[in-house]
């Protein structure tokens, strides 16, 4: 929370430090301070839009502050999208007594310079600065997955010293050279712990299943290191539970349906009224959208298909069709990136996620919620379930238009993609609340908008 607070602060001087700037190279000292009184009002309304346009890109996120090209990526997007809203916004707000055409222009070439070199160094502080020091005890393919993330990504804020291997494991280590510790034992434990500094030690489920060292940790309370399930650790860092790391306690302890009753009342008036808001544009755009649809390939412009909803009860989804009428005739496939049977219409649609706008159908009878886990058809549900432990769990609650699954991960198409995807839907399950719905519903516009759905 520090750190992304740390961060609008320098958006914030980043903001208006780029309109000063303007305002002072054009006018000079001497008129500076009326031609601010003059702009300030209308650039401080356009601000709330450049943070929205930050934020659904992620850039408030502590797991993307690295100076890479998905970084800069996603920094230009945002800059471009919240640069064609200011330029609208101006034209189509009136009454600010302005229309500051070089003025904007100069904001925007200041504003992009200034915030791009503050987050570079702030990128590069943190990358560099005082980290935590982590010990794992046990490994397995979740933990050796923590130990390559918090290695490949210093800005989180953490240094792993060691792995401790139990002892009963059977996992042979990889191949690839892995560039922190491997104890084999426990003995001197909290030896180890004061002498190199460790701050937080991190237990996997197998280690609270030996009594010997649970034990063994449970001596060095003293040495005022904190304590954190691998489960825990790895769902504040990537916002996903490790399946391999949870059991049917977990579900028991973080799925808290009884004080969800109001949340769910809430959620059901948002449903009702994004889709009444939404589904007037929708019905404008209908019959250009069924014109394309028709012209590029012969059927029906609607498409329905079997679909899972909440508590296992199948229903019937609505689409608007983007693959041609023969795409099943052998049965149920997966769809796959750059699938050969999605027209070149549909794939349009699906970039932009329009294919989906008659689900508002579905939310308005109750069978959908915009927010959810997205809803599985029932012959993939079978074969899921059958080879991914806590899979149906996914069910307790209304599928959704959009959700957390679906903007963390791309489109799935195996069962190694539904691993990863049930892993957000139950952070999604433990989390869920209207400012997370908020944040995912934004954060799928953003999608929408640079054309990057499935």
């Amino acid at each position: 929370m520090v750190k992304r607070l740390t961060l609008i602060a320098a958006d914030l001087v980043a903001f208006y430090g780029a309109l000063a700037a303007v305002l002072l190279a054009r006018y000079g000292s001497a008129q500076w301070s009326a031609r601010w009184a003059v702009h300030v009002v209308p650039f401080s309304m356009l601000l709330a839009l450049w943070l929205v346009s930050l934020y659904i890109a992620n850039l408030y996120e502590r797991r993307i502050m690295r100076n890479d090209r998905d970084f800069f990526s996603r920094l230009g997007q945002a800059i471009i999208i919240a640069s064609i809203a200011s330029v609208l916004f101006f034209y189509l707000v009136p009454g600010f007594g302005i229309a500051p055409k070089t003025n904007l222009f100069f904001f925007l070439i200041a504003f992009t310079l200034l915030i791009t070199g503050a987050r570079s160094a702030y990128n590069g502080i943190i990358a560099g600065g005082t980290k935590k020091r982590i010990l794992i005890i046990g490994i397995n393919p979740e933990s050796i997955e923590l130990a390559r993330l918090i290695q490949k990504n210093p800005q989180l804020g953490y240094h792993l010293f060691a792995c401790v291997r139990l002892g009963q494991e059977s996992l042979q280590l990889s191949d690839e050279p892995m560039p922190w510790g491997v104890i084999d034992n426990l003995d001197g434990i909290g030896h180890l712990i004061a002498s190199k500094n460790i701050d937080t030690v991190v237990i996997s489920p197998a280690a609270y299943e030996m009594s010997d060292v649970v034990a063994l940790l449970y001596d060095t309370l003293q040495q005022r290191v904190d304590f954190m399930s691998l489960a825990s650790l790895t769902e504040r860092l990537t916002g996903r539970v490790p399946l391999g790391a949870i059991d049917q306690a977990w579900f028991l302890e973080n799925i808290t349906e009884g004080s969800k009753k109001r949340l769910s009342t809430a959620k059901r008036i948002m449903d009702i009224a994004a889709a009444v808001v939404l589904g007037v544009p929708t019905l404008l755009l209908t019959p250009f959208i069924a014109a394309a649809i028709r012209l590029d390939s012969p059927g029906p412009i609607l498409f329905r298909q079997r679909r899972t909803g909440r508590g296992g009860i199948p229903f019937d989804i609505i689409k608007f069709r983007t693959m041609r009428t023969d795409a099943e005739k052998g049965g149920a496939q997966w769809a796959a990136t750059n699938d050969p049977r999605v027209t070149r219409v549909g794939r349009f649609l699906r970039k932009t996620r329009i294919d989906e706008l008659p689900q508002l159908i579905n939310i308005l009878n109750g069978q959908m919620s915009l927010v959810g886990p997205r809803a599985e058809r029932p012959e993939f549900d079978q074969q899921l379930a059958a080879q991914i432990p806590f899979y149906r769990e996914r069910y307790l609650i209304k599928p959704g238009l959009s959700g957390w699954a679906q903007i963390n991960y791309p489109y799935g198409a195996s069962v190694t993609d539904a691993i990863q995807k049930l892993q957000y839907d139950l952070y999604y399950l433990k989390h869920r609340s209207l400012a997370l719905d908020i944040e995912i519903v934004l954060k799928t516009v953003s999608i929408a908008l640079r054309r990057e759905g499935k």
